[in-house]
């Protein structure tokens, strides 16, 4: 079974900085660390290569920095990493990201088949859970988000069995082969690479692909490709804390001003005589 896991380097501070012309995040001189939900997606493939045997390839779009996520993926049980590493990939969106990948996937593929695509659900420097689905949409595979449960891949039918989260609960569902699963932290715990794997990750080369190599469509890359263009970036205000009532000297008191403060919103007002008049 041939698995591809697709991992971000984000940074470790909220004390990031935009640039003000582009209004992206700059990069550089901030400590970076691999997405958490990443990392559990690679953890998850590299259980079910244990299971099934097979491949696992760590994929990372980002600049020359970003192969230490992938040394990481490496260093995690994964065989194999590939860095998307081109200015023309600076500054993408979702939609640039998700193609981008998708090209690479494609290119990998030309190899062998492709079972399963395992990603994060999302990036915690941009919470989009976009990219997955992309991906999906892209390679035209089965798409399977919020995964909690990986509980069987049956490779002579052709299909997997997953959990995931749904409104209310959760649910367990079945689709064909190859497919595309973005997960949960829950999914698994994300175990401590051992000295011996640290010093091989080290030494497994990286494969570095440009836009050339993927022969990607230069308008569909980078910010050339991102419809999305952020108009401002700020930092919403605190909000205040409401009124409080201390109802430890006077129960009744405090009870009454609770009540004069509800009723002076005047939309709670009015659902509240609805209320009553039932």
């Amino acid at each position: 079974m041939n698995l591809v896991c697709c991992i971000k380097q984000v940074p470790d501070t909220a004390d990031v900085k935009i640039d003000p012309e582009t209004n992206t995040l700059i990069r550089s001189g901030i400590e970076s660390i691999t997405n958490p939900y990443d990392l559990v997606a690679v953890q998850a493939a590299v259980d079910l290569k244990g299971r099934y045997g097979g491949t696992v390839t760590a994929i990372s779009m980002g600049p020359p920095q970003a192969e230490q996520a992938l040394r990481e993926a490496l260093s995690l049980g994964a065989d194999r990493a590939v860095l998307l590493s081109d200015r023309a990939f600076a500054g993408a969106d979702t939609l640039a990201t998700s193609y981008t990948l998708s090209r690479a996937i494609d290119k990998l593929r030309q190899e062998g088949p492709i079972d399963l695509v395992i990603c994060g659900k999302q990036a915690i420097d941009g919470d989009t859970a976009q990219v997955g689905p992309g991906i999906a949409t892209r390679l035209g595979c089965t798409q399977f988000t919020y995964v909690t449960e990986i509980r069987q891949v049956d490779q002579t039918g052709g299909r997997v069995t997953v959990r995931r989260k749904a409104e209310g609960g959760s649910e367990v569902i079945i689709g064909c082969l190859p497919a595309v699963l973005t997960v949960e932290l829950e999914l698994t715990k994300v175990k401590r690479a051992s000295l011996p794997r640290l010093i091989d990750a080290q030494r497994v080369p990286v494969a570095v692909w440009d836009a050339e190599s993927l022969q990607a469509e230069p308008e569909r890359l980078g910010l050339k490709g991102s419809p999305t263009w952020v108009r401002r970036i700020f930092s919403p205000p605190l909000k205040k804390g409401g009124p409080r009532f201390d109802a430890r000297e006077d129960a009744r008191h405090a009870v009454e001003a609770c009540v004069a403060a509800l009723l002076d919103d005047a939309a709670f007002a009015e659902q509240l005589l609805k209320h009553w008049e039932r």
